[in-house]
């Protein structure tokens, strides 16, 4: 192969007893919490991808780096955000009365992916930035409008449902709130792109008298 990569199969069949490795080797049932919050960011991750493919000519278009530059780095920042979640130490099981307190010996595994506070600033920026070109909101708005927006919708959509699963997880094992915050953030983001997209047809609103 060139560069010396080696090829692999993709399939491993580890994974065939509905178990799957965390970073660190630990195996989970595909069924937890931490997986099913992983899972989740994927399908955002992967809603986003076909909202951007939606943008077509208009991917240049935006303050700061465009949609799509705004796009790409939410993208890259939610796999950072998934990859925090497969390289978290798993708790750490409660001894009972009398036994020697229970150690894991091995260290945490590290990952060089992050999430930071200024990355939730950077949405906040853009937030303002696309709000300012789309007017005041007054309505309720109704997903829809040009297939772009209607897509950014649904990205929207899937981002909520992330964050609800990752606040499973961080219920029972708590992970860092700027993660959580980022989500929280970024659900906003996609609304504000997604009127942005519709600025030339105008908002779809709800009509109560409908």
């Amino acid at each position: 192969m060139p560069g010396g990569i080696v090829s692999r199969p993709i399939y491993t069949r580890h994974g065939d007893s509905g178990e799957t490795s965390l970073a660190g080797g630990t195996r989970i049932p595909k069924t937890s919490a931490r997986i099913e919050a992983i899972g989740t960011l994927d399908e955002a991750n992967s809603a986003i991808g076909l909202a951007r493919a939606a943008l077509a000519g208009t991917a240049a278009d935006g303050p700061g780096p465009g949609l799509d530059g705004m796009l790409d780095f939410v993208q890259h920042r939610l796999f950072n955000a998934a990859g925090l979640l497969a390289t978290a130490r798993p708790a750490t099981p409660l001894t009972t009365a009398g036994d020697a307190p229970a150690v894991d010996a091995a260290p945490a595994p590290t990952s060089r992916a992050t999430v930071t506070p200024d990355d939730t600033a950077t949405l906040e920026s853009w937030i303002d930035a696309l709000s300012a070109g789309t007017g005041e909101l007054v309505r309720f708005v109704l997903p829809g409008g040009s297939e772009s927006a209607a897509r950014l919708h649904v990205a929207r959509t899937v981002v909520r449902r992330a964050e609800r699963r990752v606040l499973d997880l961080h219920a029972n094992e708590p992970i860092d709130e700027v993660v959580l915050a980022f989500i929280n953030r970024l659900s906003d983001l996609l609304f504000a792109a997604a009127r942005y997209e519709n600025r030339k047809r105008g908002d779809v609103t709800w009509d109560p008298e409908k």
